[in-house]
């Protein structure tokens, strides 16, 4: 989650879910955006077809094998656009989370819009939601926003905060190998939240590309710096529930 939008949420959310799948753990991911939905595409199963069972749906799986549903994979077309609202949107999610064949999962992730008023409602379909991972990126106006969300979900929801991500947060020159920063930097974010950072992803327009391509960074790019900090914040998703 993040409140905000722009920050990489979605890409954070594919990376990670591959990270997790490449250490050997059974994922799925939810597509919460019921009206931006992007995780199919970036995910390479936007022509995936959809199988119907007894059981429920059938998720998406990836070329590495997580598993994945997202309204998007319900379009015919690319442009196909629609609108829902307020208990439409819920009822959509609520389906996602129980009506998919998932079988036996290790992780189930969840890539919510921006905003916070999703959350609530996540909260309240899975009243024992293990915990949510925050994206941000390092400008004042990011931090801001982002705040309000940690504040929801720590002191209003009591949703347990896994930790920080820093998204973008610098510029490695491919060249030279030196860190520049891509935006007016404002606080350290482990000043700004009060909580703990689980890292600091480097811009990389590899990451971008692999998105726009539906291809998995992570699988081609295992060496990139933004790829190390990635798997780093999976170790310590994994270890945050491992301490529970």
């Amino acid at each position: 989650m993040s409140g905000k939008g722009g920050v990489g949420k979605s890409s954070l959310t594919a990376n990670l879910a591959t990270a997790l799948t490449l250490k050997g753990k059974t994922v799925g991911v939810v597509d919460a955006d019921i009206n931006g939905p992007t995780l199919a595409k970036m995910m390479g199963v936007r022509d995936a077809t959809l199988e119907y069972t007894p059981a429920g749906v059938k998720p998406a799986i990836t070329a590495l094998g997580t598993k994945l549903i997202s309204m998007d994979l319900l379009l015919a077309e690319d442009d196909d656009a629609f609108t829902w609202r307020s208990t439409m949107e819920v009822g959509a999610l609520r389906e996602f989370i129980a009506d998919t064949e998932w079988g036996a999962l290790d992780y189930l992730l969840l890539d919510l819009p921006p905003g916070t008023d999703r959350l609530p409602n996540v909260a309240e379909l899975i009243p024992d939601l293990g915990g949510v991972v925050v994206v941000t990126i390092p400008s004042e106006v990011s931090q801001l926003i982002v705040k309000k969300s940690v504040t929801m979900a720590r002191d209003i929801l009591k949703v347990p905060i896994i930790g920080v991500v820093e998204n973008m947060a610098f510029y490695v020159c491919q060249h030279c190998g030196e860190e520049e920063p891509l935006f007016t930097a404002g606080e350290t974010p482990d000043a700004a939240f009060q909580q703990v950072v689980l890292g600091s992803v480097p811009f990389d327009p590899r990451l971008a590309r692999s998105s726009d391509d539906g291809t998995l960074y992570l699988d081609e790019y295992p060496d990139a710096p933004a790829s190390k900090v990635l798997m780093e914040v999976a170790e310590k998703v994994q270890a945050f529930f491992q301490s529970l």
